[in-house]
């Protein structure tokens, strides 16, 4: 029988291991430790408030027509122009007018010829009934002839007062001083009686009007204090609310709101003013506070990454934003003070991960040493937007 010599069969094993060594994938390099800057959760003073863009208007606005028909011949208005009571405005044609004024006259001339001729003949007729010519019957017929005709030449001389009336209603008069915000008419135009022609801001008090949504109007009342900051020149002014909308805007679903200024502030119509309600101000209160780079989008939910001490890792935690207070974000639940947030590079991590803190190994740039606490988190205050490094 012959056997293989001894060296082949040892040979076999190191050649089937050395194969499956060239095949299996090298194992991957450990994922390095990155470095991340993180704050203290700590309760800090809410500093801005509600503030709402509005709108000076004037208390009284007029939208002034013509109480006749007609066409429009001439407009003295202009937009911005102030006026006075008594200033003309504009004017329709008044020949159709003049016209009817004349028939009416004419009438009244006519019904005056009547009721002198029926006068004449009551007073003749009175002399004969004193001389028994005539019977009383006669003369009563007389007196209700006299009566009939001066009820005519009344009602004739009331018409001849109306058509007066409509020939002088062909000039559009300003009733009130103030100053001319629009115009909805031209030469030209045929306009029907009561057609808006002229709007007038009148003189007077002016209000802001602005809007609220529906989750704060009912902390707005009215005679409640607020502060007004002109946009052109900065000036802040004391007002009161004076009026609340009872409804809804149909478009927008938010609530007008007028506030009422002093006599002695006069802002140009139409100025962009803001609204501070003194009702809805919580500046001074305590509250959380994170900076935006401190938040991101986890699914449907706001999350920030909590950092654990002990372990050094990082998880995830949902939180939920009540309102933004400049460039920081109030927090309403989901932290708790003391708790260790990452305030930057939050979007390179992931559940679980093991971190380290970022540490300065030198001065901030303008020479002043960043604060930390005894966890050796930097402060909220002193944290800027940086992205975490490896």
């Amino acid at each position: 029988m012959r056997l293989f010599p001894a060296r082949p069969r040892l040979l076999l094993p190191l050649l089937l291991a050395a194969t499956l060594a060239a095949c299996s994938k090298p194992e991957p390099a450990p994922e390095p430790i990155r470095s991340v800057k993180v704050l203290t959760v700590g309760a800090s003073t809410f500093g801005s408030a509600h503030e709402f863009a509005g709108e000076v208007r004037p208390r009284l606005e007029s939208r002034l027509g013509f109480r006749v028909a007609g066409k429009i011949v001439q407009r003295q208005a202009e937009v911005g122009q102030r006026v006075k009571p008594g200033q003309v405005l504009a004017q329709l044609d008044p020949q159709d007018y003049r016209l009817a004024a004349e028939a009416a006259r004419a009438q009244v001339a006519a019904a005056s010829t009547n009721r002198d001729l029926a006068a004449a003949d009551f007073k003749r007729f009175s002399t004969l009934r004193d001389q028994n010519f005539i019977s009383g019957a006669d003369l009563e017929r007389r007196e209700t002839a006299l009566k009939a005709a001066q009820a005519q030449l009344e009602q004739a001389q009331a018409q001849l007062a109306t058509q007066s009336n409509q020939a002088g209603y062909t000039r559009l008069v300003a009733d009130v001083s103030g100053v001319i915000t629009a115009i909805e008419a031209e030469p030209g135009q045929v306009v029907t009686a009561g057609a808006p022609v002229v709007r007038i801001a009148q003189d007077g008090p002016r209000d802001v009007v602005f809007a609220v949504p529906e989750d704060k109007v009912a902390a707005i009342r009215p005679n409640s204090d607020v502060d007004v900051r002109v946009w052109a020149n900065g000036a802040t002014v004391a007002g009161k609310v004076r009026e609340v909308a009872a409804s809804a805007d149909p478009v927008t679903r938010t609530y007008s709101v007028k506030v009422s200024l002093e006599p002695s502030v006069q802002p140009p119509l139409g100025a962009t003013a803001y609204v501070a309600p003194q009702s809805l101000s919580q500046a001074g209160a305590q509250v959380i506070k994170l900076p935006t780079s401190a938040l991101r989008q986890d699914g449907n939910a706001t999350a920030v990454w909590v950092l654990d001490k002990a372990s050094m890792t990082v998880r995830s935690q949902p939180v939920q934003i009540a309102t933004a207070d400049g460039n920081e974000a109030v927090i309403a639940r989901g932290v708790e003070p003391g708790m260790l947030v990452v305030a930057a590079g939050v979007h390179v991590l992931a559940p679980g991960q093991k971190v380290r803190i970022y540490e300065e190994r030198v001065g901030s740039p303008n020479g002043v040493a960043t604060p930390k606490d005894a966890n050796g988190a930097i402060s909220a205050a002193a944290v800027q937007p940086v992205a975490a490094g490896k």
